[in-house]
């Protein structure tokens, strides 16, 4: 037995990132405008996009996405049922909802505020002068009234199936205030759906020890087909969404965080770094809830029965990512078409862009789709957003970052109000590093826990 010390989750991850995007770079070098490199051998032809691109990148990144996809819906249940059925006081869990959700909220009008704020100054798609060929077709986005509706589930096997996280968030929080309104039954329940909460996040710890080649395969598989012309065409759009985010993440957060709770930033920041590498790598806000509440609760200090509830729930309904991206893209595509956008447009634009966030799911992008119902409302040309498709992916990956830093940072707020926050943890450097890494050579020494 050795003793050599393993390199960090967070090292594996970064270096995984890196490479792939190296390789996915070179590889565009060789294959140019999604052409195809073909290598003779002795017996047949290997060719490079069919073997490496569309075959193994292709397959293993797909396969760590859905993986993590797979824990969702019975990581949220779980976890929800076990942090509710917790609460003796059911009418807290109206308190904590409304201190979420308002945050949530807050926080998203602050971002496309600012946003647009930022792309007036700068003005990136002045004097662009580019027609478009490419279309988008959106799909009809629901009235805000079906949004409450669609909440609550007629058949939960089906939101189960489907993935439908506000519909599984409601069922699991009334199942839970039924456990904990049913006397001895209820506790012999909660201690199943404890125990299952445990295996649930041993399955998570499994899969974050993979997730450097998953991230490695996944971006090497981006880079190898991203247009680098389209990308310079719109090299200024981009810059000015990106910085918007960067200081969204890192300014609006940190001050939030600091008068809210006197906590330290740079202390909250550093503890994202995995979270946040992970949210880029999927550009999934629902496919990083099993990291991110593990980081909110084994890193830094929050109760599962405030985590279990403000994450998913931030996976669903915060989307200050996309509303940063709506703003822009707005502003850019209304001086691209030359149209001037009135005030009270651009009051609509701020208040539909944050209503819908409610009803955005967190996964690849759906803020597309969201943004063609934002174009509509002020009357600009939805084909508008073919200009963007090109480097829209890069900065999905970005906002979705954010989005899952938003969550954490909520989550942090209210347990630290409900006095549901354990602050030496919060300030441990070490917390949360033993549950990184499983020796797989040894499964009984993990299995102790230890």
């Amino acid at each position: 037995m050795t003793d050599k010390k393993k390199a960090s989750l967070t090292a594996r991850i970064v270096t995984g990132m890196l490479a792939g995007i190296a390789v996915g770079v070179s590889l565009q070098f060789l294959m140019p405008d999604k052409s195809d490199f073909v290598i003779p051998l002795y017996f047949f032809e290997l060719s490079l996009r069919s073997f490496l691109v569309d075959g193994i990148f292709e397959v293993i990144g797909q396969i760590f996405i859905s993986s993590l996809k797979m824990l969702v819906v019975p990581l949220v249940f779980v976890s929800l049922i076990c942090g509710t059925c917790s609460l003796k006081d059911t009418t807290k869990l109206g308190r904590i909802g409304g201190k979420a959700i308002s945050l949530y909220l807050i926080t998203t009008a602050i971002a496309i505020s600012f946003a647009m704020f930022l792309a007036l100054l700068i003005s990136p798609g002045e004097g662009v002068n580019m027609a478009s060929d490419t279309t988008f077709t959106s799909r009809e986005a629901p009235s805000l009234a079906q949004v409450f509706i669609q909440m609550f589930p007629s058949n939960p096997f089906e939101a189960f199936a489907k993935g439908n996280m506000l519909q599984v968030i409601i069922f699991a929080l009334l199942f839970g205030i039924a456990i904990a309104l049913s006397g001895k039954a209820g506790e012999r329940v909660a201690s199943l759906f404890e125990d299952m909460s445990t295996v649930i996040m041993r399955l998570v710890t499994i899969l974050m020890n993979l997730a450097p080649y998953g991230v490695f395969c996944l971006l090497a598989s981006l880079f190898t087909d991203m247009s680098l012309k389209v990308f310079g065409n719109l090299i200024v759009y981009f810059l000015v969404v990106f910085f918007a985010l960067i200081l969204h993440a890192t300014v609006t957060y940190s001050t939030i965080l600091k008068v809210m709770t006197g906590l330290n930033p740079i202390t909250f920041l550093k503890k994202m770094r995995d979270t946040v590498i992970f949210a880029f790598s999927t550009a999934s806000s629902n496919a990083t809830i099993p990291v991110t509440l593990e980081t909110v609760t084994k890193k830094m200090g929050v109760k599962n029965s405030i985590a279990s509830f403000t994450v998913p729930l931030g996976a669903t309904i915060n989307m200050d990512g996309t509303a940063i991206m709506q703003g822009v893209a707005t502003v850019f595509i209304a001086q691209v078409f030359n149209v001037d956008l009135t005030f009270s447009q651009y009051l609509m634009v701020i208040l539909t862009a944050t209503l819908a966030s409610i009803g955005t799911a967190g996964v690849p992008g759906v803020g597309l789709i969201m943004l063609a119902m934002v174009l509509d409302q002020v009357g600009l040309p939805v084909e508008g957003i073919g200009l963007i498709i090109g480097v829209d992916r890069l900065l999905d990956m970005t906002r979705t970052a954010v989005n899952v830093t938003g969550d954490s940072m909520v989550s942090i707020v209210v347990a630290k109000s409900e006095n549901q926050f354990d602050e030496d943890i919060f300030y441990d450097e070490n917390a949360g590093s033993k549950i990184e890494n499983i020796d797989f050579q040894d499964l009984e020494k993990n299995q102790s826990g230890d």
